[in-house]
């Protein structure tokens, strides 16, 4: 018999999971012919989430699997982490929190049967503020123009993918990156079906500005040679400008005999300059501290434990380092 897992990252979401996971366990009678694994991944929450988790485990037949991270490594680390511990033949990806509908998964089973090693859920629209849609439009146009051409214009977080490419995803192991960018730079043709995105209805989101701007900066970094080329763009124009800005001094005062008194001019173009060295000081260090985070070779996260699909299957893991095979 086939099986179909569906990897779950939980951050605080004690409020979500007795919904959520009902939900998710009654797919196995839409999926005639397959059996069903889910993996969550507590990814260090500090509330009921974990008690949860095994509660439900203890009494699912078999079906959940758990896996527990030392700390908060991040959303992409903790879907890394199911990636590595999922059996399934094709392996799906869901929020906690239920903003995505689960039914979906059937849809997207019909696509891989017929051999789409990829399926996305794409966001038609969401039912979030007008500021939320507007900066989550612009960044996928940014990522689309700058980074990787032909990403979906919604983006996509909810999703089914072949066993080939999570075994590809397994190798690569890469920090600092958006996994999604990477499932889609992976060059599989994937199948996309528009969705509404519902709005939260429970607990609260984690996913605060700054998270959201570190996805920003390593997306671009890890795909895109953009902000070295404008940096270079920007070396050449102030340079441009500061010659011509000496030439019209030159002039002046050799046909004119004025002179520029004063120091104004002076500090602001250094002023003006001392900027834009920093500013690219600020980016290419953006770069250099990815490189060294990469070449150091620490692990994208680091597993406490591991509660099998049943009780009896466990020793647990414990305390090991999952690094890439």
């Amino acid at each position: 018999m086939k099986k179909i897992s569906i990897v779950i990252p939980v951050y605080y979401n004690e409020s979500n999971l007795a919904d959520t996971i009902p939900q998710l366990l009654a797919l196995e009678e839409k999926f005639p012919g397959y059996s069903l694994e889910l993996v969550f991944v507590d990814d260090g929450s500090g509330d009921r989430s974990l008690n949860l988790l095994l509660d439900y485990r203890s009494r699912s037949s078999g079906k959940i699997k758990v896996v527990k991270l030392t700390r908060n490594f991040g959303s992409m680390s903790a879907i890394q982490a199911g990636f590595t511990v999922a059996t399934g033949d094709c392996v799906g990806m869901i929020s906690a929190d239920l903003q995505d509908p689960p039914d979906l998964f059937v849809e997207m089973l019909g696509y891989w049967e017929k051999g789409s090693k990829a399926v996305f859920a794409i966001r038609q629209d969401r039912e979030e503020s007008f500021l939320q849609k507007f900066f989550s439009n612009a960044y996928y146009s940014l990522i689309r123009k700058f980074a990787i051409s032909g990403y979906p214009t919604g983006g996509f977080d909810f999703f089914l993918i072949d066993r080939q490419i999570v075994n590809d995803l397994n190798r690569i192991q890469e920090k600092n990156t958006n996994l999604m960018s990477l499932i889609y730079w992976l060059g599989y043709r994937p199948v996309m079906i528009p969705y509404i995105r519902r709005q939260r209805t429970k607990g609260i989101s984690r996913w605060t500005l700054a998270k959201k701007v570190k996805l920003f900066i390593d997306t671009f970094v890890a795909f895109s040679f953009f902000p070295i080329r404008i940096l270079s763009l920007i070396g050449l124009l102030v340079a441009i400008g500061s010659f011509l800005y000496g030439a019209f001094v030159l002039f002046y005062w050799y046909f004119f005999g004025i002179e520029v008194r004063g120091w104004v001019p002076t500090i602001v173009v250094l002023s003006f300059t001392s900027g834009i060295q920093m500013a690219m000081l600020g980016v290419l260090g953006e770069y250099l501290w990815r490189t060294l985070d990469e070449v150091r070779r620490r692990p994208p996260y680091v597993v406490d434990e591991v509660y099998a699909t049943s009780p009896e299957r466990d020793p647990v893991e414990s305390n090991k380092i999952k690094e890439a095979e």
